[in-house]
């Protein structure tokens, strides 16, 4: 079976990206014969290739039917509880679905579902018939985990109750803002949402419709999923319970991420996956419009779509493609994003669509000033990127190695005497070039070791033993750095060349995915039978540092840990379901960097004086607190004067955060103009990271210590 191997960028995701591509795959129609077969593959590859040799039992079984669960209804919605518990009955078979070919759940899943599908819809009608009383104090349980499957249908018809009313608030409410807006804009007087004696009849009127519009077709989404889609979310189901990153990819799925490899960079700029039924943002990617226009971030949900003042479609329950397809659109036209964050902030991001700036996504760099008057280097790396279709040419392609190597040298010209080196979201590439750019701080040596399925470890090592800088050495990262980041940071930490900073720690992806293609070797009697199986994308092997910890699950820890508005947010390896855990190796002989070196300690208290004393970063710890707060209160009001007093606040809040400048590139709601945007020394101007860093860099006397190998 051929094997594409490759760094996976966190999960599987899908590139936004403009494609002529896209449409061309009809879809597969149902065949009995063809999902036993993909059964079959499921079962002996899973076994052979994963990294941790699960086996096909009662325990995959069970994590795979509470994924399965989760994408049938996640916001429990439809199911009642004595549909649950029909369904419970297979929680501890789909190993035996899988092995004997005779697959029932997703059958017996998709006919529960159309069936409350259908009696949901005259369930609505009743309610929307019914009306909504805007004053009547009503809550409303936002966190799906938090409830369990409505009892009957009394308790059914009162969430959606709750639920729509809520919509219909939120519609009514996003209708007098705009309206308001425009009388500001026209010069008149604009009226105080919260001085309206009684609600606008016509707004409401029109509130209640679009919400009924919208219903409508979301329920009429839901029915017309396939069969054969049932069937392969249930065999992804089944991949992901072997770890977040192993996937079975549909065709349609197998060319999305081909387009993603691989393809045009034209759309927003933003990697995808689905999470228990919701659209959510993984990473922005560099020099995409999604990154100019600032707003959008990683673990952000999209729950509505709208071009340009049209209106908006719901996309939650959507297929990651089928969703996709409402974001991409031609280069020059506006996207309007409705997204929630974690912290329950509602955002109506616009973003312009483009193609992707290939200048942003290159390494940059700069020379700072201090206030002593000492040359400091700064050199962001958005990704480990290299160029390996030129490769496959015989051509010298773009590598961030040969890049990086270029800016130190033109920061040596400078006479710089300390260098910032800015990992923070970069969510990884190439592995080679995370092993070639330690090396242009290290003269030579081990960086990471790979260990496989079979249990054999492969130490990759620098092979040149010249330096080309020498000097102190500050790396931030943050939450969003991943892969092979990880591994450059974990070498400057187990090498003692550099000081690392940054938030609690990076994302724990420490794991190399391999695409099998599932045509490939076939048994003969199968190879013209089917035009299509799909592929599926498996994790072969994991990473460890020289020290012989994983990087996988706690990521890379810093040695100056920061606060930062991320500090709220439950995201990396350790939080998504069925991660790989941490684990050690034997450590590998490498030698400590025997050159000018920060004194840990030192550079520890003075961390600690300096957040004490700035007050941006104390307005940052006041900020992620209310935020965690916001986010552990899930039970929200459903009645004007509550929707109305929460709006406010999480407005004041942000208005507050902006105001004490820890809110970059968002600094209003319809986004930064492009022909204003902050040049690179501008923007590290203002970056709290980089501050400290260059005050570290001034005022943190180096150690020089003899040379010592580490065993």
């Amino acid at each position: 079976m051929r094997i594409h191997r490759f760094i996976s960028s966190l999960v599987l995701v899908v590139m936004l990206a403009g494609s002529a591509a896209y449409g061309k795959v009809m879809p597969v129609e149902f065949d009995r014969g063809r999902n036993r077969l993909i059964a079959a593959m499921l079962r002996s590859q899973l076994s052979a290739q994963h990294f941790g040799h699960r086996s096909f039992d009662e325990q995959m079984s069970k994590k795979a039917y509470k994924l399965y669960l989760n994408q049938l209804d996640p916001k429990k919605q439809f199911l009642l509880a004595s549909d649950v518990a029909q369904l419970e009955t297979f929680a501890d078979k789909i190993d035996d679905e899988i092995s004997n070919g005779n697959i029932a759940l997703p059958d017996v899943g998709m006919e529960l579902l159309n069936k409350r599908v259908k009696k949901v819809e005259a369930l609505i009608k009743e309610v929307m018939a019914a009306g909504f009383s805007p004053d009547k104090k009503d809550y409303i349980q936002t966190d799906s985990d938090k409830l369990a499957p409505a009892v009957d249908r009394a308790e059914l018809r009162d969430r959606w109750r709750r639920s729509l009313k809520m919509e219909v608030l939120d519609s009514y409410l996003d209708a007098v803002d705009k309206e308001n807006k425009k009388q500001k804009k026209e010069g008149k007087k604009s009226a105080d949402i919260d001085y309206k004696q009684e609600v606008d009849k016509e707004l409401w009127a029109e509130a209640l419709q679009k919400v009924q519009k919208k219903t409508d077709a979301y329920l009429e989404r839901l029915l017309k999923v396939t069969r054969q889609e049932h069937y392969n979310r249930y065999f992804d189901a089944v991949a992901r319970s072997f770890d977040p990153h192993t996937n079975y990819m549909a065709p349609t799925s197998k060319e999305d991420f081909d387009i993603h490899m691989s393809g045009s960079l034209e759309g927003i700029g933003a990697l995808l996956r689905e999470d228990d039924g919701h659209i959510k943002v993984v990473r922005i990617i560099p020099g995409s419009a999604a990154e100019a226009q600032g707003q959008l971030q990683a673990e952000d949900v999209i729950m509505s779509v709208s071009e340009k003042d049209e209106a908006p479609v719901d996309i939650s329950s959507m297929s990651i493609r089928e969703a996709v397809s409402y974001i991409r659109g031609p280069k020059g036209t506006e996207v309007r994003l409705t997204v929630t964050r974690a912290d329950g902030t509602r955002l109506v991001i616009p973003i312009v669509r483009d193609v992707v700036r290939l200048e942003e996504t290159y390494v940059k760099s700069t020379v700072i000033e201090s206030d002593k008057g000492d040359k400091i280097g700064y050199i962001k790396i958005p990704s480990f990127y290299r160029d390996f279709s030129a490769g496959r040419l015989g051509k010298d392609g773009r590598n961030v190695t040969d890049d990086t190597r270029a800016e130190l040298n033109k920061l040596k010209k400078e006479g710089i005497h300390g260098l910032i080196l800015d990992l923070r979201n970069n969510g990884g590439g190439s592995l080679s070039d995370a092993v070639n750019v330690s090396g242009l701080f290290l003269p030579g040596g081990p960086m990471v070791q790979v260990k496989n399925s079979q249990g054999m470890i492969r130490v990759l090592e620098d092979k040149d033993q010249g330096v080309v800088y020498d000097g102190p050495l500050i790396v931030l990262i943050n939450q969003f750095a991943a892969s092979a980041s990880e591994i450059f940071a974990a070498a400057m930490q187990d090498y003692g060349r550099a000081l690392v900073v940054g938030g609690a720690h990076t994302h724990g992806k420490g794991t190399v995915q391999a695409l099998l293609d599932m045509n490939r070797n076939l048994p003969l009697l199968h190879l013209k039978k089917y035009d299509d199986l799909g592929a599926l994308k498996v994790t072969i092997q994991k990473f460890y540092r020289v020290n012989g910890s994983s990087t996988q699950y706690k990521g890379v820890v810093p040695d100056v840990v920061l606060p930062s508005m991320l500090d709220y947010l439950e995201t990396g390896e350790q939080y998504m379901d069925n991660s790989l855990p941490w684990d050690r190796v034997d450590a590998v002989s490498h030698p400590i960097w025997s050159g000018s070196r920060f004194d840990l300690a030192q550079a520890r208290e003075q961390s600690r004086n300096y957040v004490a004393k700035n007050k941006r970063f104390q307005k940052i710890k006041e900020e992620s607190l209310k935020a965690k707060k916001r986010k552990e209160e899930t039970e929200v009001p459903v009645f004007l004067a509550g929707v109305i007093k929460e709006r406010k606040e999480l407005e004041q809040a942000r208005k507050e955060a902006r105001e004490a400048g820890v809110l970059a590139d968002e600094e209003d709601e319809e986004g930064a103009d492009k022909e204003d945007e902050k040049t690179l020394d501008e923007k590290l101007a203002h970056d709290l990271y980089v501050n400290l860093a260059v005050f570290l860099m001034n005022n943190s006397k180096p150690v020089e210590l003899a040379a010592e190998t580490k065993k």
